[in-house]
């Protein structure tokens, strides 16, 4: 630890004059496209964008991601989005979907029920294999969605309606991606960005051979990729893939949020897409490209340009960088900070001269039982056979990483005397062979014998292999460090004889299983090793099984997917007392102002109104907005905000046993002035139960 703090405050100084380096981007390299693929009026393919809200649950449910009890919801920062992207190549018949989701993670419960629905719409054209769902990894988005109880513990269980706003709002911007093909030329570009990373286990890495270390000279993976949809030479989405935490918000923040990658999409979708065209309607505010006209009301399909920003192997990688803990109040500035960071370095690639990509578009997936793999010998590295082993929970991550937020104080990373000397009586005894295959991990709690008395950990995962043109995409369920997703990538380029840039390892994709390390940086047990649940031979697993779907994409044959993961829905916890009744706080009525907002406020400033409010779960408005705020123009009221802007903030706080207060924020822009309204859209329950809307205006006040 001592060699790990030296390095990490040596890393601190250097970082305090980081910048954003000027992106240098590289064509990708094309792929020869068979004879007769396409008719010359489009490089062969269709393409089409979707976006929909997926916003859950925002007062008192459990946040996911920092594993804190305390982190209970307590409002709205950003609505959370998924952007789904269809890629066909119609002279081969390849399909392949891309979701990526303003989410923690994905899990099989999110995954299984949204695939249900499209082979329900669809039939087979959105499978098993052709579908790739990923996650943002925020850690100020709401729990309670997965059906495995280890990630449901700071939720009192599993919570529906989080659960189907994420996969009502994934399902319906895949039908919005599927309605919106049209021929299109698709474009890969790679820069480099840094600034916007840091290794948060810098003596882990250092473990990892000459070879791998001198691929990453500063430790960090600073490859920027952007995967762009143009139709006409004007570009209508993309899809940008960088190595960092989803993180900026701190553990002590309580409203959801977006966080750093949501921040970079809504600054993409809300600029000029690039071209001289402005990508959204009026002011500018992003509401076009999330289905919204001017009054709020949503439309079927997007009108602008749709930026994704999805994850790598972000594993070791924290934008927090000067490996401090995040704290509030400081999360909103960083957030933005670090999310212009990734947007700038995107935005950069999207007007490089590249050819358009050429080649088919394919998939492949096997569902493997990550705790029973025999690993062959050119895989493990030291000539013998070696195997994986049921899960366990190291002591290392129960303490949490030092640098993103620590969770129980009574441990630390890297080596636990105190652990090592009361493990034996305390809670259980770990079985030699356990022991032996976890080995030196020091085993908290043994987690995969525990899913025979209850699904605790997800086992059975699945693995995919997408390509698109010249571009792979290793589509993996956890958390990978940037030296273990280098391995994974050489792996496939070496059998495919694809250039390594333009294979990416495509991190918290389709389930989670935690996190994934070298077996040199499982050694060192630092929070990641610990969160590697099955053992030094995770990484070597992987490799072995993506070098099998490297081999059958290459070959054009099929692979034997395995068995599905058991469908765990019909066993569900839910512990969480529904609301019974609200009632407006004494002498007032729903809607009414509590606090209004002064008369007058600079640009800069936060307008800030406290409303009588209710609850909100009582509807969540997916699709909608709790709140407007709205400029007055040539005699009407037009929205120029809503609550999916970053520039607003909702926080709700329970007056009494039935009482609600809301309070709106709004941080003025530089360049309003005139009169602004504030508008808040609750939902009162009743003694029946009945839900009843109602609306709270504040009086005007002038921006100058």
């Amino acid at each position: 630890m001592r060699a790990r703090l030296r390095v990490a405050a040596a890393l601190a100084v250097a970082t305090v004059a980081a910048t954003v380096a000027v992106p240098v981007p590289t064509p990708a390299r094309a792929t020869p496209e068979p004879p007769g693929s396409h008719d010359g009026a489009e490089p062969g393919y269709l393409a089409g964008r979707g976006i929909a809200d997926v916003t859950g649950e925002i007062a008192e449910v459990g946040m996911l991601g920092y594993g804190r009890f305390d982190q209970q919801a307590e409002g709205l920062h950003t609505r959370l989005f998924a952007r789904s992207f269809v890629i066909e190549h119609p002279a081969t018949g390849g399909r392949v979907l891309l979701v990526v989701v303003d989410a923690p993670m994905i899990f099989s419960s999110v995954r299984q029920a949204v695939l249900r629905r499209l082979a329900r719409i669809y039939g087979d054209r959105y499978t098993d294999a052709n579908v790739l769902i990923t996650a943002t990894h925020t850690h100020a988005g709401p729990g309670g969605y997965s059906h495995h109880l280890l990630y449901n513990l700071t939720t009192l269980g599993f919570h529906r309606r989080t659960f189907e706003a994420i996969t009502d709002g994934i399902v319906e911007s895949v039908r919005r991606a599927h309605d919106d093909l049209a021929p299109a030329s698709l474009r890969l570009t790679h820069a480099e960005l840094t600034g916007a990373s840091a290794n948060r286990s810098r003596a882990a890495f250092e473990r990892n051979s000459a070879r791998d270390r001198a691929h990453f000279p500063d430790a960090v993976d600073p490859r920027t990729s952007l995967l762009r949809v143009e139709r006409e030479g004007r570009a209508v989405g993309a899809i940008n893939f960088f190595a960092t935490h989803n993180t900026s918000m701190s553990g002590d923040n309580r409203l959801i949020s977006a966080d750093n990658k949501g921040y970079a999409a809504r600054r993409w979708e809300d600029e000029p897409a690039g071209d001289g065209h402005r990508a959204h309607g009026t002011a500018g505010d992003g509401r076009a490209a999330h289905g919204m006209a001017g009054d709020g009301d949503r439309a079927d399909t997007p009108s602008g340009f749709v930026a994704a920003f999805a994850q790598t192997n972000a594993g070791d990688m924290t934008p927090n960088l000067d490996l401090e803990p995040p704290s509030t109040p400081g999360d909103f500035a960083r957030t933005a900070e670090i999310g212009r960071r990734q947007y700038e370095a995107a935005a950069a690639q999207l007007n490089t001269d590249v050819a358009p990509m050429r080649g088919p578009v394919d998939a492949r997936l096997v569902r493997l039982d990550l705790s029973d793999v025999t690993v062959r010998p050119e895989f493990t590295g030291d000539g013998r056979t070696h195997r994986t082993c049921d899960a366990a929970v190291g002591a290392s991550m129960a303490a949490g990483s030092t640098e993103d937020g620590p969770a129980l104080p009574t441990f630390t990373e890297g080596e636990n005397p105190l652990w090592d000397l009361v493990s034996d009586t305390v809670l259980y005894t770990a079985s030699p062979e356990l022991e032996r295959c976890q080995a030196p991990k020091d085993i908290v709690v043994p987690i995969g014998a525990m899913n025979a008395v209850y699904p605790w950990v997800a086992e059975r995962v699945p693995v995919q292999l997408l390509r698109i043109g010249g571009l792979y995409l290793i589509g993996v369920p956890a958390e990978v460090t940037i030296t273990a997703g280098l391995r994974l990538r050489r792996e496939v380029a070496r059998v495919v004889g694809a250039e390594l840039d333009d294979v990416l390892v495509a991190g918290y994709s389709n389930a989670y299983a935690h996190y994934v390390t070298t077996p040199e940086e499982y050694d060192a047990q630092h929070y990641e090793g610990g969160s590697t649940l099955f053992g030094r031979w995770e990484l070597p697993a992987l490799r072995q099984t993506v070098a099998g779907l490297a081999t059958a994409l290459r070959d054009g044959t099929a692979v034997d997917p395995g068995p599905p993961a058991p469908d765990l829905s019909g066993a569900q916890l839910a512990l969480q007392p529904p609301v019974v009744l609200d009632a407006p706080p004494a002498g007032s009525r729903f809607g009414d102002v509590l606090t209004p907002p002064r008369s007058t406020y600079l640009p800069g400033e936060r307008a800030r109104v406290v409303f009588a409010g209710a609850h909100p779960a009582n509807d969540l408005h997916r699709g909608g907005t709790f709140l407007r705020v709205q400029r007055h123009v040539d005699g009407r009221w037009r929205t120029v905000a809503d609550d999916g802007d970053w520039s607003t903030t909702l926080r709700w706080a329970r007056r009494g046993v039935a009482a609600s207060e809301v309070t709106v924020g709004w941080r003025v822009p530089d360049d309003a002035e005139g009169t602004y309204r504030i508008r808040y859209h609750g939902d009162a329950r009743g003694p029946l139960g009945h839900v009843t809307a109602f609306t709270g205006t504040s009086g005007p006040f002038r921006v100058e």
